[in-house]
């Protein structure tokens, strides 16, 4: 007979509120493969903004830090943008 291979993956405990534990159970989710994969994009969310500080930081070292008023248009810019992109769409 083949021989089976078993591998075996440390376990961890996990406390969930108890309407997040109820939906899980009857809904029948796989709450091993949704950890997974949410530890998964939390850790290359924080590599991507280690390495967004890391450019930031050559960035600065080779043209130098923004004037106060390059800081002032670019906050004006970004909470236009985050403004915008929380209105609800207008109907057509």
């Amino acid at each position: 007979m083949g021989r089976r291979i078993v591998i075996r993956m440390p376990r961890l405990q996990v406390y969930l509120p108890d309407e997040l534990y109820r939906a899980v159970k009857e809904r029948r989710l796989p709450a091993s493969e949704l950890l997974q994969g949410a530890v998964r994009e939390e850790m290359r969310r924080q590599e991507l903004l280690e390495e967004a500080d890391r450019y930031l930081a050559e960035l600065v070292e080779e043209v130098g830090e923004p004037s106060p008023a390059s800081v002032a248009r670019a906050e004006e810019l970004t909470g236009r943008l985050r403004r915008e992109s929380t209105r609800a769409p207008e109907a057509s």
